[in-house]
């Protein structure tokens, strides 16, 4: 009778992982900070670990050292924003915060009915797409589709761009938007698309997604009326944050409004912002000091 070999186990996948030493997590850290203005805590090690770990065995790499410097490659663009995209945090829903959408439909927009003036939003930090198809849904409710407004939404994250170009959510997600405004704009998936919900292709028209870097912002954007920055600030420090919020109100018309998240608090930033309830400030021009004198 022929023996038979023991089947050997194969190693685990975590077995075979490379392990992330703490030297290695700094520079990881520093690297995302310096790309991104995001500051990770020592408490993210195991966070990196799991989200960096199947794109390192992905490209056979040896190590997270040997990751680190291939992603500085100058030529390695690409590799650098996956990098990205993995290690940004995006979490997000419908109408999130409705505070600020009451504040929107109550105070700020009807002086827009009666200005009649072009309105442009900005969804500062869109993530998928929730926040900025809400601001959208709600503005084709008081001014209809017909009417001049504009919805933008940017992050630095491109694989969730890509989710909120296709406006395609599950159905469970649509549990907070309103009825009417499900059955006015949104669409129901039918076929291979059962299950899930799309934005209506009107209602799309006026919303836009760009990339876009907070901390080092260099895309091209217009001046808005209304700039949603909400539940970003927090993974940043104190003076990154100040940058972040000067690098926004450039973008902001004088009179226009910034809203954060009910969690933050920008008070004393800058000079120009004044608060006027609790995570929403009126941006004020800066005085001319010459023309004074």
């Amino acid at each position: 009778m022929k023996s038979v070999q023991p089947v050997q186990e194969q190693p685990s996948a975590t077995a075979m992982a490379p392990a992330l030493s703490d030297q290695e997590f700094r520079q990881i850290r520093d690297w995302l900070h310096q790309h991104s203005g995001i500051h990770l805590s020592d408490v993210k090690k195991s966070m990196v670990v799991g989200r960096l770990q199947k794109r390192v065995k992905a490209l056979a790499m040896p190590s997270f050292q040997a990751y680190l410097k291939f992603i500085n490659l100058p030529t390695q663009r690409q590799e650098q924003q996956i990098a990205l995209n993995l290690l940004t945090t995006n979490e997000t829903y419908f109408f999130r915060e409705e505070k600020h959408f009451n504040f929107l439909q109550q105070q700020v927009l009807p002086a827009f009915e009666q200005q009649r003036q072009p309105l442009r939003i900005w969804s500062a930090a869109a993530s998928s797409g929730e926040e900025a198809y809400s601001i959208a849904l709600l503005l084709a409710q008081q001014l209809g589709l017909a009417a001049d407004w504009q919805v933008f939404g940017t992050d630095i994250n491109t694989a969730v761009l890509e989710k909120a170009r296709r406006a395609l959510y599950p159905i469970e997600a649509s549990q907070r938007i309103a009825m009417p405004l499900l059955q006015a704009f949104c669409l129901k998936g039918v076929g291979k698309e059962q299950g899930r919900f799309k934005m209506g292709p009107e209602l799309c028209q006026h919303v836009q997604f760009l990339q876009a870097n907070l901390f080092d912002l260099q895309a091209k954007l217009p001046l808005f009326d209304v700039i949603f920055l909400r539940n970003v600030l927090i993974y940043f420090e104190l003076e990154d944050k100040k940058r972040i919020i000067q690098n926004v109100t450039r973008q902001l018309k004088p009179g226009g409004w910034l809203l954060v998240g009910h969690s933050e608090s920008i008070h004393g930033y800058l000079d120009t912002l004044q608060q006027i309830r609790p995570s929403c400030y009126q941006y004020k021009k800066p005085v001319d000091r010459q023309l004074q004198e």
